[in-house]
């Protein structure tokens, strides 16, 4: 296990520099530059920019800038903002609970649907349900957010008023932000139904981002499902005499779920960055709408920290469910190592 670990930790590092690499190199290819922006309206003279392209090392040649970035990262300093003149992880952690809770809620509905719409799909297998559901998931697989976000404003905001358009909670409620997410800050307040404003708030951004994930687990689930009950182990639990629904339960389920969490934990990068439309259409006071209005200001250095620090995440969570994986499947350990 300890070698498999190794390995799995090997991989990161190399995952590492290529991100570091890759955005550094995309940040520079942006039109504009950083001194422009930090002048904004009132311009500068040339002798200043020399100044402040020396201050913030942009006269040197890219791959000594390279190197002073990757030694700031590895000391926990992503850069500073060019707009607001704050830390860039700063700003990251004030707004990473918003995204948070958010992904969080996306991802227990698309577990919650998806799990039981493949399982069910596999057992009845041919029939109109079965159809149905991958009819379905292919749909929202393919289905643009934008264009799914709106349509559901459309419907269940402005045409059936049920819920609100936009915000985390409503703009006559004043919530203190202790822990940043939303639900628990509304409990703890004392006023009256902010937890239910903030609910509302929080459903219909959660059913737009949980729509591909939801999709994904409910074929993979069905695709294993289908595997797994066709395994000679399966057809000697019925031959014992056990019901259809316990064999499913107790035999099939649990080896078919192997793959699945790979796949859920995969989809938690599709979640962080469908999170970047999903807020812009919701004016979630999230990452992804912190990182897409960097990209408008041309904040050069919100948008390399910020993309830098979702991607670490992201390794780190993919690192976890390969671990897990392992150690539930010693197969695919010992294979893999």
């Amino acid at each position: 296990m300890l070698v498999f670990l190794f390995r799995r930790l090997m991989l990161v590092i190399p995952t590492f520099f290529g991100i570091t690499l890759l955005t550094f190199s995309l940040i520079h290819m942006i039109p504009g530059d950083p001194i422009t922006v930090m002048a904004g309206e009132r311009g500068v003279t040339d002798a200043r920019r020399a100044e402040l392209e020396a201050q913030l090392g942009l006269d040197q040649p890219l791959p000594v800038q390279y190197l002073h970035y990757i030694k700031n990262v590895l000391q926990g300093d992503f850069g500073k903002s060019l707009v607001t003149r704050e830390p860039v992880l700063s700003e990251f952690f004030t707004l990473f609970p918003a995204t948070m809770e958010l992904a969080f809620c996306a991802s227990i509905i698309a577990i919650l649907i998806g799990l039981p719409l493949g399982v069910i799909a596999a057992v009845r297998r041919g029939s109109v349900f079965d159809h149905s559901v991958m009819t379905v998931s292919l749909a929202g697989y393919s289905m643009p957010i934008f264009w799914w976000g709106l349509l559901l404003i459309i419907l269940f905001s402005v045409t059936l008023g049920w819920t609100p358009v936009s915000g985390r909670i409503a703009a006559t409620m004043w919530i203190d932000e202790n822990t940043g997410f939303m639900l628990i800050d509304s409990l703890l307040s004392d006023e009256e139904g902010a937890f239910i404003s903030a609910l509302s708030h929080l459903i219909l951004p959660s059913v737009v981002l949980a729509t591909i994930p939801m999709a994904v687990i409910a074929r993979m689930t069905r695709s294993s499902m289908l595997e797994v009950l066709g395994e000679d182990y399966i057809r000697t639990a019925r031959a014992k005499g056990l019901s259809r629904w316990k064999v499913i339960a107790k035999h099939a389920l649990r080896n078919a779920l192997i793959p699945v969490i790979t796949v859920i934990g995969l989809q938690v990068g599709i979640l962080l960055s469908g999170a970047i439309l999903t807020e812009s259409i919701f004016a979630w006071p999230g990452v992804g709408r912190w990182l897409l209005e960097s990209i408008h200001r041309r904040d050069y250095q919100v948008v390399q920290g910020g993309i830098l620090i979702v991607a670490m995440i992201i390794i780190a969570i993919n690192l976890l469910v390969d671990v897990m994986y392992g150690i539930v499947n010693p197969r695919i350990r010992h294979a893999r190592g």
